[in-house]
């Protein structure tokens, strides 16, 4: 079946067809800096990350943007509220852009221990303030904008078809507005900001027509896709939580702009639970990706997100996170026997697997249904190794070729056992066998603090211990 992708614009499942031939033009919001990443976070580019891997698996070149927001996005995601990074500035005691270029690095830091690849573009919001400039310049001129005591905002009235990737009617956008704006300058409630005045002593600020000023946080998005994209683009993504008002205030100005379509195909990821209940700061229950890390496998994390379907939420818990792990830790035995695998004369049928995995990613990146397909391949493979005959040369090799492709370079979720590092095995060995005593000593004693530490330690540095019978063994995971 052809590749065929949910379009949050039309509701439906569409046939995926690039605007140019063989190429892939594709924008993903990126994050607003001011913080460490989060699950969610992880979710959203985990998701994407495998849509982009897909892309490339079928033989497209995929031009891929993603923006750091490192100015304009307001506290109360509308148009009212402090920045969000001048706020976590003064919270620190720093300057603004410290507090972004902190962040930023610890964001491509997690993303990098995820297995999440780069973009081929990452700019910056405040790298492009002329270009939103012009942007908000064009609109103004076209009638489409209007400026009040320094800030310029959209005419949300000029744009007969604002509301149509959302849903949302006119009467429930105008509610929206209202309980966001309080003041009086917008011509209508539901009008948003695209450049707004910079108060005595704020920071961030630049010189533009409308005097001394910042974007808004919408305005970024439209300007840099289109600067590296065109008018027109293939794929948008974002979280379900970004499609009002943002993605909506991206369309309209947008278009207004250039007259022609913004997006062909709008993507949404769902929502992060945790035990069923929305994840959020002020809830307590948000889980922070570098304290996770400290006790689960960063894989074991980026498999936990794959085995729920991009737009289906992710509740997360310790007992799911657990099950997830001894599923990959399945996955990853079956991979280690088949690269240690000795010729034998058996035969094995890929094709049927092969075919299964392609119509699941082809369905809207059905991962889930992807994953079940690895996890009957290899109980048939196991099955065909613990045979007398084995697997023929041929058929390790092809074997071997489907793990590595789809498991690892499509999932991204396999290790090769056959890298051991730049250690010295000897002495990793050696490392190893001198843990494990000292935590037998330990839990002998028990003193089950200091076991739990050297496993929980050695499971985020994919290590993974297993305790049986003959004593305890060790495998990189």
């Amino acid at each position: 079946m052809p590749l065929e992708i949910y379009n949050s614009l039309t509701r439906k499942k569409d046939q995926f067809t690039p605007l140019i031939p063989g190429i892939v033009t594709m924008y993903v919001c990126g994050p607003t800096v001011y913080g460490h990443a989060h699950l969610g976070h992880a979710k959203s580019y985990v998701s994407f990350d495998v849509v982009r891997r897909w892309l490339e698996h079928l033989g497209y070149r995929v031009k891929y943007v993603q923006n750091i927001t490192d100015v304009g996005h307001l506290t109360d995601d509308a148009d009212e509220g402090e920045d969000k990074i001048a706020r976590q500035a003064r919270l620190e005691q720093t300057d603004p852009m410290e507090v972004a270029q902190h962040y930023t690095r610890s964001y491509y830091q997690d993303m990098d221990r995820l297995g999440v690849r780069r973009p081929n573009i990452a700019p910056t919001a405040t790298g492009h303030i002329p270009e939103q400039i012009a942007l908000i310049a064009n609109l103004v001129q076209k009638g489409h904008a209007y400026e009040v005591n320094g800030s310029v905002y959209f005419d949300v009235s000029s744009f007969p078809e604002y509301g149509r990737l959302s849903g949302r009617t006119d009467q429930e956008a105008l509610q929206s507005g209202a309980r966001a704006e309080t003041r009086s300058e917008k011509r209508n409630p539901s009008d948003f900001a695209l450049w707004k005045k910079a108060e005595a002593g704020h920071i961030m600020q630049w010189d533009s027509p409308w005097g001394k000023g910042y974007p808004g946080w919408h305005a970024e998005c439209s300007a840099m896709a289109m600067k590296y994209l065109g008018k027109t683009i293939d794929i948008h993504g974002g979280g379900m939580e970004n499609k009002f008002p943002h993605h909506e205030c991206e369309i309209a100005q947008s278009e207004a702009s250039t007259g022609k379509p913004f997006v062909r195909y709008w993507m949404h990821n769902n929502m992060v639970t945790v035990n069923g209940t929305k994840m959020g700061k002020s809830l307590k229950n948000f889980i922070n990706l570098h304290d996770i890390f400290r006790e689960t496998s960063p894989l074991t994390i980026r498999f936990f997100i794959l085995q729920s379907h991009y737009r289906s939420p992710l509740d997360f818990s310790k007992e799911a996170l657990e099950a997830s792990g001894t599923g990959l830790a399945k996955l990853q035995e079956s991979w280690k026997a088949l690269c240690n695998a000795t010729p034998g004369s058996g035969t094995i049928e890929c094709e049927s697997f092969i075919q299964r995995f392609t119509d699941a990613m082809n369905d809207d990146f059905n991962t889930p249904v992807a994953i079940a397909t690895l996890f009957d391949f290899t109980r048939a493979l196991n099955t065909s190794l613990h045979a007398t005959e084995g697997l023929s040369e041929v058929a390790l090799a092809s074997c071997r070729s489907f793990m590595e492709t789809f498991a690892g370079n499509v999932l991204g979720i396999l290790d090769d056992p056959r890298k051991q590092g730049s250690g010295d095995t000897e002495t990793v060995a050696a490392i190893m066998n001198l843990l494990i005593e000292i935590r037998t000593r330990a839990r002998q004693q028990k003193d089950y603090a200091l076991s739990d530490m050297i496993r929980d330690r050695l499971i985020a540095s994919d290590i993974m211990l297993r305790d049986g019978k003959e004593g305890t063994t060790w495998a990189r995971k």
